[in-house]
């Protein structure tokens, strides 16, 4: 297996496990919280989505023009590093247009990096990370983090009252 191989194998395994336990939530539950008011899973969800542009597209070839197009810069300052949740639906996406953004930032990711070389996976990351410098290692982080928000959601799930869904 060519770390390319690695690096979408864990990619794809993390949206595997995602996907089942953010399809197993009624959309009436998105914007819930727990009493503490810390997150929600519309949050979470759009999280993944706005990670994903930035490990996967943005530190990998940069930003371009018509990128709007998979998330747009009110999106990414919503669900970015820093964001606070909010929980009120009517300044949100719906869960529906959350979910499409989700899989449209996914599904670019994945036709862009599928034609990395290994000497290009070696090569810098285009904006400073603190836990990695080089293109290989944001794609794993890619996975690494998607799992982190999942363990979130499905602890969210768990607070609402559903029964576990993998055992």
């Amino acid at each position: 297996m060519t770390r390319l191989e690695h690096a979408l194998h864990l990619i794809q395994t993390a949206r595997a496990y995602t996907l089942p336990v953010v399809e197993s939530i009624p959309s009436g539950d998105w914007f819930r919280q727990p009493a503490e008011g810390v997150t929600h899973i519309a949050w979470q969800v759009g999280h993944i989505a706005a990670a994903q542009y930035y490990l996967g597209l943005v530190r990998i070839r940069g930003e371009r023009p018509d990128d709007a197009r998979l998330i747009t810069p009110e999106q990414l300052q919503m669900w970015g590093k820093g964001s606070t949740p909010d929980p009120d639906p009517a300044r949100n996406p719906t869960p529906d247009e959350t979910l499409a953004i989700f899989h449209r930032v996914y599904e670019q990711m994945l036709s862009e990096i599928r034609g990395l070389t290994d000497a290009q996976l070696n090569e810098a990351i285009l904006k400073p990370h603190r836990l990695f410098t080089k293109k290989y290692d944001s794609l794993l982080w890619v996975a690494h983090h998607e799992f982190i928000h999942v363990g979130q959601i499905g602890l969210l799930r768990r607070l609402f009252g559903a029964a576990p869904l993998f055992g």
